[in-house]
């Protein structure tokens, strides 16, 4: 069984004018032939750049984001060195964590997410900063009475290891968010046109064996905001969409299932897919035929792997496509452990 670990969707805005920086950082213990550390930065859900303890040099992952690193040598440099730094105090966590929880060997992977968000319209500005440990909430740190709390573990964050002293926890904020705002403005001005673009997705059906229920598949789009539903009849049925899930050039993708097994074959022509994207008009409307499925059990049905396989490639050239590894899931807005098929790369794999 794999399991995927994906980049957090947490904040979702209605204006284009809102951005969102985030630093995502895993540290792993027990995985051999895998980086000990891994470091993802992201605006607005768009991979900025990215480091692990092998490669131990940081890279950015788009044209503006290296134009930006271009400009601004002394940034690059910057995230090389906490790149060279952070897995040390990694280590560490894992190691007292594991002793404090009374664990033995095995997989263990420390997560941490933090960053800021900020609205050019408003001004408004807040921070988040939070912890996750094997697939579960750890600590989170309420930005209003500055203390740390332990979402699902019986214990206290000093128990923990962690520095609860206020004066310490306001200065990690004020510090933190004040850096990363500044960074967030910076970069916008370099990805303004690339995260205010909108792409309309390609949409398809797509099925695994005769007795499968049929996905109806969208990718390519940007932004992720977008809701994808099956209709009969006009009506809206009960939402089944799975998780948005990144593709390696910064599009997204998602799919919503339907189980034909309960439709009969004369009905068919009643239901229909819709994919809604934030700040469009129209619909994407794709009906229910047979001959518009594709699948590998009909001989030449055409699956259009690539850009499938193209988030596989992105998911490993960010290093979080790994065996026993975790999703940090956008509808619960925390850690969860999710089996692999409940992303799209399930279809990947089987239907190839």
């Amino acid at each position: 069984m794999k399991i995927l670990f994906v980049l957090p969707l947490l904040f979702h805005a209605g204006s284009t004018v809102r951005y969102t920086l985030k630093f995502l950082i895993a540290g792993t213990s027990g995985l051999h032939d895998f980086p000990e550390f891994m470091g993802v930065v992201m605006i607005n859900e768009v991979q900025f750049g990215y480091c692990d303890s092998n490669t131990k040099t940081a890279k950015p992952s788009q044209d503006w984001s290296r134009q930006f690193v271009k400009d601004h040598p002394d940034q690059l440099l910057l995230y090389t060195q906490e790149c060279l730094s952070w897995p040390r105090s990694f280590r560490g966590h894992i190691h007292h964590l594991k002793e404090v929880l009374n664990q033995s060997e095995g997989v263990h992977i420390l997560q941490h997410l933090f960053g800021c968000e900020w609205d050019d319209e408003s001004e408004e500005t807040d921070g988040f900063d939070r912890y996750g440990y094997d697939g579960e909430d750890l600590l989170t740190l309420d930005m209003k009475t500055m203390t740390w709390t332990v979402p699902k573990l019986h214990m206290t964050p000093s128990a923990l290891g962690w520095k609860t002293d206020e004066t310490v926890v306001k200065w990690k904020k004020k510090s933190s968010i004040s850096m990363c705002l500044v960074f967030l403005e910076k970069y916008v001005q370099y990805a303004g046109s690339f995260l205010q673009r909108t792409d309309l997705p390609t949409v398809s059906l797509l099925q695994k064996s005769p007795s499968s229920p049929v996905s109806c598949f969208a990718t390519g789009f940007f932004p992720d905001r977008a809701v994808m539903f099956w209709r009969k009849d006009g009506e809206e049925l009960f939402k089944n969409q799975r998780d948005l899930l990144p593709n390696h050039d910064g599009s997204f993708q998602m799919s919503v299932d339907l189980n034909i097994s309960l439709v009969k074959t004369e009905d068919w022509r009643r239901y229909e897919c819709v994919f809604q994207l934030s700040g469009v008009k129209e619909d994407i409307v794709t009906k229910l035929e047979k001959t518009a499925i594709r699948s590998n059990h009909v001989s030449g049905s055409g699956f259009p792997t690539g850009r499938v396989t193209g988030v596989i490639v992105g998911l490993l050239l960010l290093s979080v496509c790994i065996a026993g590894l975790f999703i940090w899931r956008k509808n619960n807005n925390g850690f969860q452990l999710v089996h692999r098929d409940q992303g799209a790369l399930e279809v990947d794999a089987e239907l190839q």
